[in-house]
């Protein structure tokens, strides 16, 4: 509150500015957030957050993923005082079960086989942090598997080592070809920022894409 003689004012706060000056930051070590993030031609930065991203006991995959976006981008937003941070976080979740990155051949061709003929949820959260202010969204995508057999997987693996994606495929590559279905709200929530909601996002901080 702000004192003008006898009367107290009640002190307005301004959103920041996202600008060429003062770009957006991207909180996040993925190249394929920024390769999206760049459709939308606002102008960013990456700087990517220090964070552990563990489990808390008991939580929701739905809930990592919000809890996860949040805490990214408010660790950098930290750093970045007066500056509008993006972090987002997908967790694909098999009948409860949290699918994390493979890392290897082995453990990709375990995942997908395990995902043959069964439906994937996959929770992308975004939250768009300055200061005090904080814009959100989660999103959901089902993915329904065809069934694989150990060849086609095997197959799959060797044309496109998917090791660094969780759920082991690349839907933007020939990961479509393992498929029945997606839904979706956003077709770009599946390879990790639902640009369909960023945008709004971006809207409801001052700034117009396009």
């Amino acid at each position: 509150m702000i004192e003008s003689g006898s009367v107290k004012v009640k002190e307005i706060k301004m959103k920041p500015a996202i600008s060429s000056a003062a770009p957006l930051i991207l909180a996040s070590t993925s190249r394929y957030r920024a390769e999206l993030l760049g459709r939308l031609a606002v102008p960013f930065e990456v700087i990517p957050p220090a964070l552990d991203e563990t489990p808390l006991p008991a939580e929701t995959p739905a809930g990592l993923a919000q809890r996860l976006a949040a805490s990214k981008a408010q660790a950098v937003a930290r750093q970045k005082p007066g500056r509008w941070v993006l972090g987002s976080d997908q967790v694909p979740s098999l009948e409860g079960k949290v699918l994390g990155q493979p890392g290897n051949r082995e453990a990709a061709l375990a995942q997908l086989l395990a995902c043959s003929g069964k439906s994937v949820m996959f929770y992308t959260a975004v939250a768009l942090v300055a200061g005090d202010w904080c814009f959100d969204h989660l999103d959901t995508t089902i993915v329904r598997f065809r069934v694989l057999t150990h060849a086609e997987a095997g197959r799959y693996l060797d044309a496109e080592p998917a090791y660094d994606c969780a759920g082991s495929f690349k839907v933007e590559g020939l990961g479509i070809s393992l498929f029945e279905a997606i839904e979706t709200r956003d077709p770009t929530s599946l390879v990790g920022l639902p640009l369909i909601a960023v945008r709004r996002l971006l809207f409801e901080a001052g700034y117009f894409v396009p």
